[in-house]
């Protein structure tokens, strides 16, 4: 497969921006190239001068924790803009389509339709598991790209192995798997497959397990013609300089967000065993995330007992497949435990006690 066959005619011949410090390599003292204020910001760091704008710092820190290439990184403004430049550079507005399967991370067909680009909807089987056959019935000449949450949000289970490879070894367009949640997860990364499909896409993301959420800063992966072409149609400077250094720091503490995992890994057991005991939950889902898809007797209802007391789940009772269920995130011990006492019926009043 040649990656660059799949890419839109415009980008094919596409003259990329180029900025100052892409045209100047080397040192230097006076920086008078790039209009920037050449007497610093109003702030104890200074951040007048425009960030690298291929963050060769930071995705050499991150090769060291990930074990991929620099050439092989992207970084963007969140795993939201990765997503959108995979439409604006492979889909042809009005004639390609996609597939994702619901229930399935919403930004898919959020950027589908701003993109202009045909949503094909494949819904997971009941086990939240491919539909292997309806994605073969789906796919046609114009179909670029399918869309694999795994572990899948909202549904918190990882997809099985065997059935990604089998979309990888057969599909000619893009295969891309998000893996937003994977640090949580038993199943081990795709990252070491990149080496074997040339179109294979692997999303992750700061704004979970790092806790760097506010930074927006996410990673994509893949075969060096997929990153050029990434590279090509972002934004010159698309992750600012304040973001590129909280992250730096932030790689340097890799053992506690590892010992947050396994907080949050140890607390999604006990969280979901005493959900399991409420009178109103019907069902609760095994999940290899940071958080539990939970079906309860009523929705609605619940969830909005949870906001009177000020705590915030994420209905998702009107999506495919997730009637009745409520998403909750594995908050701190302290957070779990209330969210437990406030769905526990409470004894009538007078003093008398429930009874098994």
């Amino acid at each position: 497969m040649d990656i660059k066959d799949l890419q839109r005619e415009n980008i094919k011949t596409l003259k990329p921006y180029s900025t100052a410090r892409d045209e100047f390599k080397g040192q230097a003292s006076v920086f008078l190239d790039a209009n920037e204020n050449s007497f610093g910001s109003p702030l104890p760091a200074n951040y007048n001068r425009y960030p690298d704008p291929l963050q060769l710092d930071l995705k050499d820190a991150i090769s060291k924790i990930k074990g991929v290439p620099i050439e092989n990184t992207f970084l963007g403004n969140g795993s939201d803009e990765a997503i959108d430049l995979l439409y604006r550079a492979f889909c042809n507005p009005g004639k390609d389509n996609v597939i994702i399967l619901p229930p399935t991370y919403g930004m898919y067909e959020v950027s589908a339709n701003i993109n202009d680009v045909e949503i094909r909807k494949v819904d997971l089987l009941p086990n939240f598991q491919l539909d292997l056959e309806k994605i073969a019935e789906a796919i046609d000449a114009n179909t670029k790209m399918i869309f694999i949450c795994s572990p899948n949000n909202p549904t918190g289970n990882s997809i099985n192995r065997t059935d990604i490879e089998t979309i990888l070894a057969n599909f000619k367009g893009l295969v891309v798997i998000d893996e937003a949640y994977i640090n949580f997860a038993k199943q081990k990364t795709f990252i070491q497959e990149l080496t074997e499909y040339s179109n294979l896409v692997i999303l992750q993301t700061f704004s979970k397990a790092w806790g760097l959420a506010a930074l927006r800063l996410g990673m994509a992966f893949s075969s060096r013609p997929v990153i050029d072409i990434l590279n090509k149609v972002k934004p010159p400077y698309n992750i600012n300089q304040a973001t590129q250094d909280l992250a730096l720091a932030a790689l340097e503490n890799i053992q506690q967000v590892n010992d947050w995992i396994k907080i949050t890994v140890s607390e999604r057991e006990r969280l979901s065993n005493l959900l399991t005991k409420l009178p109103l939950v019907k069902k609760v889902y095994p999940s290899d995330a940071n958080f539990i898809l939970a079906e309860v007797h009523d929705a609605l209802g619940t969830y909005n007992l949870l906001v009177d007391k000020g705590i915030i789940v994420r209905d998702r009772s009107k999506v495919s497949l997730c009637e009745g269920c409520l998403r909750i995130t594995i908050g701190t011990v302290e957070e779990n435990d209330e969210l437990i006492r406030v769905l526990t019926p409470q004894p009538p009043k007078g003093g008398a006690e429930n009874r098994a």
